[in-house]
């Protein structure tokens, strides 16, 4: 329906096509070759997560999966193998790969979720619901600096226009030594203008490289993008200049609210061109009509 009313010429914040590309987990494999890429999978099936999971988690290194589509954490899972099964890998890859009745340690990021311990076979079956209707999840290699807290930025089309930041978050590790009950709970995301000094870096990088790459990649005019979306990153590993590197993993188009005092503005700008826009594209079409 909204396709159909866009295709009318009413103005639409956010296409139902733009929607498709940007709001689901899907992006991240389709830019994990983008320098905010990491090491990032799609499956498709519950064959072939059944099928190639076991491999990642062979590596002794914890994995986040996600499904296609939800929020709030909803279908977010950091999957490893238990402490002394990584202990005794000493970070290579096990002689056995993890069977269905093997023991995982599984987080689910919903609010009010703590680690639990279950068989592979069992974290299948709560997958399953994942891959209903066409569904399918992403799977990313865990950001080891997930601890240093996760940054939002909200953009206007092609434009940074806020921070967010929140230093702990829903996978947020118990301290060193305790307990995996001991995870404190998420906190408060702090909200700072696209001036904020600590985030400048990211932002350059956004502005000037990574959302045009991602526009190329996945055919997207300017014109096109939302009027305002988010994409939060975790900070990646080092690199060898010593420079902090980032890791996307996720983009908000839909329902992006609370956002920072700064963006309203930049909103209200795009807002009042894109309707103007509409309204022209509208006219003309009547004209030639009659």
């Amino acid at each position: 329906m909204l396709r159909d009313v866009a295709g009318a010429g009413v103005f639409v914040s956010t296409h139902p096509d733009v929607i498709l590309k940007l709001g689901t987990k899907e992006v991240l494999y389709r830019t994990r070759n983008l320098e905010w890429g990491s090491d990032t999978h799609l499956y498709s099936t519950m064959d072939q997560m059944i099928q190639e999971l076991p491999l990642r988690l062979a590596t002794a290194k914890a994995r986040v999966l996600k499904q296609h589509r939800g929020n709030g954490g909803n279908g977010v899972w950091k999957v490893q193998l238990p402490v002394d099964a990584l202990a005794n890998s000493e970070g290579c890859s096990l002689a056995v790969l993890p069977q269905p009745e093997t023991i995982i340690c599984v987080r689910h990021a919903k609010r009010g979720c703590g680690e639990e311990q279950i068989t592979l076979g069992e974290f299948y079956r709560r997958c399953e619901p994942y891959f209903s209707a066409n569904g399918r999840m992403i799977d990313q290699e865990y950001q080891e600096r997930l601890p240093e807290g996760m940054i939002r930025c909200y953009l206007v089309h092609d434009r940074v226009v806020g921070f967010g930041h929140q230093a702990i978050n829903a996978l947020f590790p118990a301290p060193l030594g305790a307990p995996s009950t001991e995870a404190p709970a998420p906190g408060p995301r702090l909200y700072y203008p696209p001036s904020m000094p600590e985030f400048q870096t990211l932002k350059r990088k956004l502005e000037h490289e990574w959302v045009s790459a991602m526009q190329r990649l996945l055919e997207i005019e300017t014109e096109s993008l939302p009027i305002l979306w988010d994409c939060d990153f975790l900070l990646g590993p080092k690199g060898d200049n010593g420079e902090d590197t980032y890791v996307l993993c996720e983009i908000n188009v839909s329902s992006v609210a609370p956002y920072p005092e700064s963006a309203v503005p930049y909103v209200v700008d795009a807002s009042v061109a894109r309707v103007q826009t509409a309204r022209q594209r509208r006219f003309s079409a009547r004209g030639k009509t009659f």
